[in-house]
């Protein structure tokens, strides 16, 4: 990347050919670091896009009831599950049966280190500032309750679901933050490798991206490793895009520009209170169930109680598998009134994409998105495989381990592809951090080549 121009400019190789050695060399380097986390990656996502089936298998005890006679009031269910965990767990939110044959699911957490909760919020909830609805979901215990009979089915604590576990697998390999950066790493090399394996194939290179029958060897390779490529990588866009938006330092710049932006989801109103009303209880489970059903779509909701006697009930929609139904509103603990409402229609752009992206991701929307997942994760593994297998067939031939860079190559890119490039390290940062690392190494090898 370092070359000086010691070489005549009449003897220089043309632009494009200085151009697409230096693509090709960053298209390596790429590759380099992110094989082995993609293989890993995309092993792990097959496993956890079939979490459906496998929770079907292993959970139907706690999700599924036998439907019989009526349902009995959810504040029945509640108040089973509270008996049934020990003094002091908070409950945190409420999953009600939706389909006939659903069981009913109560969140629970463990008090706060040094403070119970306990007889300190309105029904046992949990104050609704001490724990966002998805962090309670990630340390929780959720009790499983027949909603005919108020029958406890069991509990799980939260990471003991498969799913969990699956998706625990996928993005840190089982072991938390220390390793959760090594896939974000992975996955910033890999929208660079998608990118100038793009470049590389086009334009002009359809006829070289199409397998043509009679190639064999390294031809072979090559040919179906470009069109597999390019086959999958508006889905390899849309997955990388998505799994960037929530890992850790990449997400956390996506969301600053998100919010910079003004493309974060329509937030409730801060201080939104519940007004008394002379000789009116509170509304109970149930009847803020029924309240909530009026006033949404048909989609299994989450609710959350008021934790003080001015605070509101919660209500937001559970199945990401359809977004368009998404649903989030605050009530009056009283009256019922509508305090706030927003739904698929308020939703910001942003919203509504990763709102559509990461269902996709999480093949979440039935059989086809998981066979579409399963053939773009088998195509991952192939096109992975696929390079190195070229790489050693390189290596065999005799050629460079490294692909040849040509003089003054990397002054041959235009001045929006760097851009580009600065644009992409300040989203990924760790992207940002690790190709200097990569500037020096070819550095290092350039000072090598000019005293040899």
């Amino acid at each position: 990347m370092f070359q000086t121009l010691s070489t005549p400019v009449n003897d220089l190789p043309s632009l494009t050919a200085r151009r697409r050695s230096l693509l090709w060399r960053i298209h390596f380097w790429a590759a380099l670091i992110a094989t082995p986390f993609a293989l890993i990656a995309a092993l792990t996502g097959i496993l956890y896009i079939f979490t459906p089936q496998i929770e079907q298998h292993l959970y139907a005890h706690l999700d599924r009831v036998q439907p019989r006679g009526e349902r009995l009031a959810l504040d029945d269910a509640v108040g089973a599950a509270r008996a049934h965990m020990p003094h002091g767990a908070a409950l945190s939110a409420v999953f009600p049966a939706w389909r006939a044959d659903d069981s009913v699911r109560v969140l629970f957490i463990p008090p706060r280190h040094g403070s119970s909760m306990e007889g300190h919020a309105m029904h046992g909830a949990l104050p609704s500032a001490a724990l966002s609805p998805w962090v309670a979901d990630a340390i929780g215990t959720t009790v499983y309750v027949d909603p005919y009979s108020a029958q406890v089915l069991g509990t799980q604590v939260a990471g003991e679901r498969f799913g969990a576990w699956s998706k625990k697998l996928h993005s840190s390999l089982l072991q938390g933050e220390s390793l959760r950066w090594m896939i974000e790493l992975a996955a910033s090399w890999l929208m660079v490798m998608l990118l100038t394996g793009i470049c590389l194939w086009w334009p002009g290179r359809l006829a070289d991206g199409v397998p043509q029958s009679g190639a064999n060897g390294r031809r072979w390779w090559s040919q179906w490793h470009a069109f597999l490529g390019v086959m999958l990588s508006f889905i390899s866009a849309v997955m990388l895009t998505t799994g960037l938006t929530w890992s850790k330092y990449a997400g956390d710049e996506i969301r600053w520009m998100r919010d910079a932006a003004g493309q974060q989801s329509p937030q409730a109103p801060r201080g939104l209170r519940s007004t008394p009303l002379p000789d009116t209880k509170p509304m109970n489970w149930q009847q803020a169930a029924d309240t909530a059903r009026q006033r949404s779509p048909d989609i299994a909701l989450r609710l959350i109680a008021p934790a003080t006697p001015n605070g509101t009930w919660r209500v937001m929609g559970d199945d990401p598998s359809r977004p368009l139904q998404r649903i989030d509103m605050v009530l009056d603990a009283y009256s019922g009134k509508t305090l706030f409402y927003a739904d698929w229609k308020a939703q910001t752009a942003f919203a509504k994409a990763t709102g559509i992206g990461i269902p996709f991701h999480r093949g979440e929307f039935g059989w086809w998105n998981q066979l579409l997942l399963l053939l773009f994760g088998a195509g991952v593994l192939f096109s992975l495989v696929s390079g190195w297998v070229m790489f050693f067939k390189r290596r065999k031939a005799g050629l460079s381990a490294l692909p040849r860079l040509l003089p003054v190559a990397w002054r041959s890119m235009p001045l929006v592809a760097w851009v580009a490039v600065l644009l992409m390290c300040a989203v990924m940062p760790l992207l940002a951090l690790s190709a200097p690392l990569i500037a020096l190494v070819e550095w290092r090898l350039y000072v090598r080549r000019t005293r040899s």
